[in-house]
């Protein structure tokens, strides 16, 4: 009678042999996989100078940063950027659109590689993020209806008359509005630019607040709405004014100071103000000589 557990009980040399150098060849493979998986992930700065395509990611903020069509990167921030790179060895770059919340959590997440949404350099956000040395500053306003009929001029009218402040959540404007003392449930928090004004326009709320060059492009293209003038700034109130940067994930230190070498030269240059006069950026938003991320971060 044929045994057919005889075969899977007794094997001869030569299959013996052959099962080791298998299961040997197995045990390479997994180090040799190993090993390759333990291998350092290729910097940022790497990736830049080796000509690949860079992330920035960047929401809707006019004029530092939006989309135009497909997405096209536009505002000065990203053509600063664009130029940036280019000095440092890639022309390649893949927009991503996010609000402006999600920016910090997608950078951390991996979604992109750079912020270039105009960001502010905070104490809070230098937790989070490293940031390049300052690329602008921005004194911020207010945005109201037309003929200003709160007759607001400051935060503290704001604050006085019981106002209701609307903003874009993450806004240094929200810090600013909380040290002035305005009331907490006086304090609207909205996704971006586009909300703050429709919270104006139809009554939501009685004063906008943002960077100046934000307010001021949305009053010159709409009848129904200014920007408060005279305004008097918050004063002694981190983050204004404002002073914009690119930001970084944290363990990219290399390619911040990369960059920061870069600017050091391209900063007000002709090439600069170039790229980013369309914009609106003049010699007078260029950030005060001197005023580093370092000294910023520290508030």
């Amino acid at each position: 009678m044929y045994d057919c557990n005889h075969g899977a009980r007794t094997s001869s040399p030569s299959k013996r042999a052959i099962l080791k150098g298998m299961v040997a060849l197995s045990i390479a493979a997994m180090a040799v996989g190993f090993m390759a998986g333990a291998a350092p992930a290729q910097s940022l700065l790497d990736k830049i100078k080796n000509g690949e395509t860079i992330r920035i990611g960047f929401s809707n903020e006019i004029p530092w940063a939006y989309p135009g069509t497909d997405n096209e990167p536009l505002g000065y921030v990203n053509a600063m950027t664009m130029d940036i790179l280019k000095k440092l060895g890639t022309t390649k770059v893949e927009p991503v659109v996010a609000e402006w919340g999600s920016l910090i959590p997608g950078l951390q997440a991996g979604r992109f590689d750079i912020i270039t949404g105009g960001m502010s350099i905070l104490p809070e956000r230098c937790r989070n993020v490293l940031f390049t040395n300052p690329i602008d500053q921005d004194p911020t306003a207010l945005l109201v209806r037309k003929g200003n009929p709160e007759e607001v001029h400051s935060y503290e009218d704001v604050r006085d008359k019981g106002l209701i402040f609307v903003t874009g959540s993450g806004w240094s404007s929200v810090a600013a509005a909380q040290k002035i003392g305005i009331a907490e449930e006086k304090i609207l928090q909205v996704a971006g630019l586009a909300e703050v004004v429709q919270a104006v326009k139809v009554g939501r709320a009685d004063v906008g607040s943002g960077g100046y060059y934000s307010m001021k492009s949305v009053a010159d293209k709409d009848d129904s709405l200014e920007i408060a003038d005279p305004y008097t700034r918050p004063q002694n109130v981190p983050g204004i004014p404002g002073y914009a940067a690119l930001a970084f994930p944290l363990d990219q230190q290399e390619a911040v100071d990369a960059f920061n070498a870069v600017l050091k030269e391209y900063i007000g240059s002709d090439e600069m103000m170039k790229s980013v006069a369309k914009y609106g950026y003049t010699k007078a938003t260029l950030p005060d000589s001197g005023v580093t991320a370092a000294e910023l971060c520290k508030g």
